[in-house]
């Protein structure tokens, strides 16, 4: 999952080498933690939110068929 959501955010971003992701695992399921350049921050949230909000859904339609809880969150 890490590599899937890695692969989407170094497509979107303008400084792919400075993106790194990183999963912390728990009871409550895995958190993926994302961390770009400042100037990218934008470009992954999005406006309002909606790109972030996609990214998270997706993730968690993911974990839903692998039976995992997936939360994404960025790292400044």
């Amino acid at each position: 999952m890490e590599e899937f959501v890695a692969y989407l955010i170094k497509n979107m971003v303008n400084i792919p080498e400075q993106v790194d992701i990183r999963s912390v695992e728990s009871q409550a399921g895995v958190l993926i933690e994302i961390r770009v350049a400042p100037e990218d921050v934008g470009k992954v949230v999005g406006r309002k939110g909606n790109v972030i909000r996609s990214l998270r859904t997706l993730a968690m339609s993911i974990g839903a068929r692998l039976g995992q809880r997936i939360h994404l969150e960025i790292i400044q």
